[in-house]
């Protein structure tokens, strides 16, 4: 397949992101002198922004290359739940997904920009886990989108926020299967172990070492194939993808591995670069293409938005331009 014939497939699917989302605000401004009360930075505030976060730049990205994103979630019952799904609105995204709680807020995390450079970080959230009630009314909230909407993929996009807890996983992975819909994870290190029986995780290699217990490195292959050996063994999944930084990707189903190596770039900031690998993946692994061709596009969509400042989602035109003339099976 050409690249053209990819995208024009990546535009026919429908895939459901669980997991946390949140507004990323902005408060930028200029910096002229330090402040007379302490020893901190005045910042001449200029604009604000606010941008959907966490799980929902997955959903972003999955809209950017044409396909269809369908976000569940947990935010809280407050203005910036409320703002959230504005947000999510204003981009011609489905909020109806989202599930309002009494027992939490909504997480927002407040970038103080000054002079082009971060100085500071405010968040507000919640992280303590669903409650029990919380856990079942979140599950019967996705088998109803199951029920109603086509979803050919389900993306786990894990913050440790408190959503995914082990009950919501392994609820959903088997309703997954009860439809025959593929799985895939992009994990944090709580619950690491908890999503048994998906088809594609996709962690990077701290959160690989930490998850299994194993201080390896890509470099010392048999440490790191002791990791996978181990993670697999506890999953039972049927791909692993591992993204190694300045050493690429590495991919492996039942029957082969795959090594691609970065290609070099003027890395600007790697923030979201994590939430477009896993929307390229699952997009490639929903298409049905093999693991070395979701290695390959995964691997470059990554790179390509690591040299742009904050969190963007992948451009299509950056992947022609990247892949034309190239064939993919």
């Amino acid at each position: 397949m050409t690249i053209h014939e990819i995208l024009a497939a990546f535009k026919t699917k429908r895939i459901l992101v669980i997991g946390d989302v949140m507004i990323d605000a902005y408060m930028l401004g200029k910096v002229h002198r330090v402040s007379p009360e302490a020893p901190v930075p005045i910042v001449s505030l200029e604009s604000q922004e606010q941008r959907l976060g966490g799980a929902a730049n997955v959903a972003l990205n999955l809209q950017s290359l044409g396909a269809t994103p369908v976000l569940c979630a947990v935010v809280g019952s407050d203005k910036e739940g409320i703002q959230l799904k504005k947000l999510l609105e204003e981009q011609n995204m489905l909020s109806t997904g989202i599930v309002s709680s009494e027992n939490r807020i909504t997480t927002v995390k407040t970038r103080v920009i000054g002079n082009n450079q971060q100085l500071l970080r405010i968040d507000a959230e919640d992280t303590h886990a669903l409650n029990e009630q919380e856990e079942q009314l979140f599950v019967a909230s996705v088998k109803k989108t199951l029920e109603n909407e086509k979803i050919d993929a389900i993306i786990f996009e894990d913050y440790n926020k408190g959503l995914l807890t082990p009950k919501v996983i392994e609820g959903i992975i088997a309703l997954a299967k009860g439809y025959q819909i593929p799985t895939t994870v992009d994990p944090k290190k709580e619950n690491f172990l908890a999503y048994k029986g998906v088809t594609l995780f996709k962690p990077n290699l701290k959160e690989l070492k930490e998850g299994v217990g194993i201080d390896c490195s890509f470099q010392k292959r048999e440490s790191f194939n002791q990791a996978i050996d181990l993670l697999e063994t506890n999953l039972g999944n049927e791909i692993t993808f591992v993204t190694l930084s300045e050493y690429g990707v590495y991919i492996k189903d039942r029957n082969k591995t795959y090594h691609t190596p970065a290609h070099i770039r003027n890395i600007a900031d790697v923030s979201g670069a994590g939430d477009t690998v896993i929307s390229v993946a699952t997009l490639c692994l929903a298409t049905e293409l093999s693991i070395e061709s979701i290695a390959e596009l995964s691997n470059l969509a990554g790179g390509l938005v690591c040299e742009k400042s904050g969190v963007v989602s992948i451009e299509p035109d950056q992947l022609i331009q990247e892949c034309e003339g190239k064939q993919f099976n």
